[in-house]
């Protein structure tokens, strides 16, 4: 579990020549925070489908190291209820609970809750089941004055024939980045890495390999989206790995 992104996951086993049956489990909102001031923030679980739901919800303490997202186990903060089951048209609020003090030294503290919907346990229930795995982020803020906005350092690595994107952020705030495209000094404009890219959280550094080649980099400017902002422009220098 140490690749989890922002986005909903969906796995599946693919049996030749079966029915399938879709999930009707939603989670709302796509991201918790939890200002200081609060011990517990929450999101609601809905099943829109036409069969009861069954879900386990666990919390993992979300850190990066090399150049990679890492979850671990932790007590800091703790999914109430960690198991529900759903009927049709039904839903449940979850609450992710703060157990000790809010985080110090200006920078948010992150999390993952891991919602798992379980296989049905009905025999009668044929086909392939589509089971659901929602990774849901979550930022604890921290005592005092407002963690700081990101401050993001963009550069590429070449290494060989591959290149990468990489980004470091010294400020107290995730920074989720998607939408990168470079603009050529003709003014045309390449997508370089549509939709979400990835988060960079605070103090931590990641890369990601960029498939367009090299030589079509050369010049131009760059502009990314970061946090819902659209149309930023990307001071993105070129250094050797």
């Amino acid at each position: 579990m140490r690749r989890l992104l922002s986005c909903v996951l969906a796995a599946a086993t693919l049996l030749a020549g079966a029915a399938a049956s879709a999930s009707g489990l939603q989670v709302s909102p796509v991201s918790i925070d939890v200002p200081a001031t609060q011990n517990a923030e929450g999101l609601w679980l809905s099943n829109t489908g036409d069969t009861p739901v069954r879900a386990q919800v666990r919390v993992f303490r979300w850190t990066q190291e090399n150049d990679a997202d890492q979850l671990a186990p932790t007590k800091e903060l703790l999914a109430s209820p960690p198991m529900i089951e759903l009927a049709v048209g039904e839903r449940q609020l979850i609450r992710a609970i703060r157990l000790g003090a809010p985080p110090t030294g200006g920078a948010e503290q992150a999390y993952r809750l891991i919602i798992d919907e379980l296989p049905s346990e009905d025999p009668a229930r044929k086909g392939l089941q589509y089971v659901l795995r929602y990774s849901v982020p979550v930022f604890v803020q921290p005592l005092g004055m407002p963690a700081s906005e990101p401050q993001l350092q963009w550069a590429l690595q070449r290494e060989g024939d591959k290149t990468w994107l990489a980004v470091s952020n010294a400020g107290g705030t995730h920074a989720q980045l998607a939408d990168l495209t470079y603009i050529d000094p003709a003014g045309q404009r390449t997508p370089v890495a549509p939709g979400l890219l990835g988060y960079v959280l605070p103090g931590m550094h990641m890369r990601w390999a960029v498939k367009v080649p090299a030589a079509a980099l050369a010049g131009g400017q760059w502009e990314a989206m970061i946090n819902g902002k659209t149309d930023q422009s990307v001071p993105l220098a070129e250094r050797p790995r």
